[in-house]
């Protein structure tokens, strides 16, 4: 069926798809390896605009409280969604899936790190456990916006995401805002 739906929406003849890829497998990591990338660069993209790197995951997450409003077929995301649904016989598929969200994650843990070394958030806590929360946070923000649910409500619980992470800000957050 997967294979069906996208030669009908590229208007290709059966069978293109195995020349170009060579398997469905293939295809579907290509289609992953697209999709993180994506991700990070809007992550990337987002963060760059601030000084603050815990405001600018705050940001981030601002940024996607407004997945309702977009046209999409799934506001979940592709790695969350191939983590639940595909099965040991995809194997590769499954452990490039977990590679990804860890290095996600990873991603995040950075940022708290750097966040502690620029005095932003108190040394105590925990930059792994803090990156940890705030991946299971996404995930759970665009599972909640799968939902038939009006776009406001989950740009108002992306915004007490947001404002949770901006309460970890040890100085004055609106003086710091103001800087970016």
């Amino acid at each position: 069926m997967f294979l069906k739906d996208i030669e009908k929406a590229l208007d290709i003849r059966p069978g293109s798809i195995y020349a170009a890829f060579g398997s469905e497998d293939v295809l579907f990591q290509e289609a992953l390896d697209y999709n993180a990338r994506t991700a990070m660069v809007e992550l990337e993209r987002t963060l760059s605009k601030h000084r603050s790197p815990l405001l600018g995951l705050a940001a981030s997450l601002r940024l996607l409280g407004g997945i309702r409003n977009e046209a999409l077929p799934s506001r979940a995301c592709m790695l969350v969604k191939s983590l639940l649904e595909i099965g040991a016989r995809e194997a590769s598929a499954l452990q490039k899936v977990k590679g990804m969200l860890a290095g996600m994650e990873t991603h995040f843990t950075n940022c708290f790190i750097k966040s502690q070394q620029l005095g932003e958030i108190d040394g105590q806590l925990n930059p792994s456990r803090l990156g940890r929360r705030l991946q299971a946070e996404v995930i759970g923000l665009r599972a909640f916006a799968q939902r038939e649910i009006d776009s406001s409500a989950v740009h108002e619980v992306a915004e007490d995401m947001a404002l949770s992470l901006e309460a970890l800000y040890k100085g004055d957050i609106n003086n710091m805002a103001a800087t970016n």
